[in-house]
Order: C-alpha cells, then sequence, then structure tokens
C-alpha cells in the first residue's frame, strides 16, 4: 500500500511539475515498448522538452547561442515526434514555445491555437500564447488567455499576469 501511494504522489508530481516551459495537461504519450512504436515518439518529447530546459538555463545565464542550439534541435525533435503522432497538445505546445523563442511569432501562435483546438483549457498553452500576444502587442488577446486561466490556481496564472502589468519581463 505504502508503495502505491509513493507511486501515485511521483506520478502526480511529474504530472503538474512544468519547469516553466509550459504545462503539459495531458499525458499525451505511452511507451509501447518497441522502437517503432510510441516509444520512439515518447523518446524524442522527452529529449526535446530536456533541451528547452537547458536552453532556458542558458537563457537565463544570457548565452544565447548555447540556448538557441538547444532550441533547433528541441524544433527538429518535436517536429519529428509530431509526424508520427499528431494532435498532441503538450508537443504542439512545446512546438508553439521553441518557434517563438527562435523568434518565429507566427508559426508559434498557429502550434498553440492548433494545440487549443484540441484542449481549450490546456495551462501552458494559454500561457505561451498569452505571452506571444504580449510581446506582438496584442494586450486584450492576452488578457483573454488570462481569463481562461482565471480558475486553474496555478504558477502560469500569475506569470501571465506579471507579464501582462509589465512587472515582469517576457524575452518572448
Amino acid at each position: 500500500m505504502k508503495n502505491l501511494i509513493t507511486t501515485f504522489l511521483i506520478f502526480i508530481f511529474l504530472s503538474t511539475s512544468t519547469m516553466s516551459a509550459g504545462t503539459s495537461s495531458s499525458s499525451g504519450s505511452s511507451s509501447s515498448g518497441s522502437s517503432g512504436g510510441d516509444g520512439a515518439i515518447k523518446s524524442n518529447y522527452q529529449k526535446a522538452v530536456t533541451l528547452i530546459k537547458h536552453a532556458k538555463k542558458y537563457e537565463k545565464k544570457g548565452k544565447t547561442d548555447k540556448a538557441e542550439k538547444r532550441y533547433k534541435k528541441a524544433l527538429k525533435l518535436l517536429t519529428k515526434a509530431n509526424k508520427k503522432k499528431p494532435n498532441n497538445p503538450d508537443t504542439l505546445n512545446y512546438l508553439g514555445f521553441t518557434t517563438r523563442k527562435l523568434g518565429d511569432f507566427e508559426n508559434g501562435e498557429k502550434y498553440y491555437l492548433e494545440g487549443l483546438a484540441i484542449e481549450p483549457n490546456h495551462i501552458g498553452i494559454n500561457e505561451y500564447l498569452g505571452e506571444l500576444y504580449v510581446v506582438t502587442n496584442r494586450i486584450e488577446l492576452a488578457k483573454e488567455r488570462l481569463n481562461v486561466l482565471s480558475n486553474c490556481n496555478c504558477d502560469e496564472y500569475n506569470e501571465l499576469k506579471e507579464i501582462i502589468e509589465g512587472t515582469k519581463k517576457s524575452k518572448y
């Protein structure tokens, strides 16, 4: 029983932790055990998430060249994952995130909107689409994303609110 509770708590922790690279609202991936099945998709997705986390650390240190290289590698992996298993909101969130970080706001917005069409209350997508709207001077649209997050009781709501109010800067 103790192992079951521990496993459940670890699952809850892993499914709700964000590292501010976007929140996954659903697990969205399963492992089939074969190298050509969902395991490969999950692997590409997990590798991309790791690269994004490292890129964010480099960004905070002002090492933008190293961060950009990781975002580009993550984008390639996410593109592969999305081709093999399209319509996963978590993958679309990270595709939007990486393209936005690389300065491609138009495609970033497309990925975010595609993800919201599948899962309208996805916390990560709503936060990051809101940030994109702030950076592209569409504050009213950013406030709409904030409104969607208003009942989530999550850090993403506060982060987006601070960015909209101008008390917190977004790199893009």
